[in-house]
């Protein structure tokens, strides 16, 4: 499954719930899976973590539907030509960035 094909699946299956909670109740049901995976990391199997991380992606396809981003497309264009400080496949940055 592509991320494509990932952010489609929950645009129909929730989307009619999704739109009606809106960006703000959303995004904070995203930020409680954070919490979720940040314990599964911490003490979880790695069943648990699989399941943790593929929940906060699935809240991020949806608060990214609400606001009608396609994530691929987002991810292509800052990530499809290399890194986006110096543009190159492995990167050579100084520093955080």
């Amino acid at each position: 499954m592509t991320f494509d094909d990932f952010q489609t699946l929950i645009e129909k299956m929730y989307s009619h719930k999704d739109r009606a909670r809106g960006t703000p109740i959303t995004f904070m049901w995203l930020c409680e899976e954070f919490g979720e995976l940040a314990t599964a990391l911490r003490e979880g199997s790695h069943e648990e973590k699989c399941g943790e991380f593929a929940d906060v992606l699935a809240w991020l396809a949806t608060v990214a539907n609400i606001n009608n981003i396609n994530l691929d497309e987002a991810l292509r264009k800052k990530y499809g030509s290399g890194c986006p400080g110096c543009g190159k496949w492995v990167c050579t940055c100084q520093g955080k960035q």
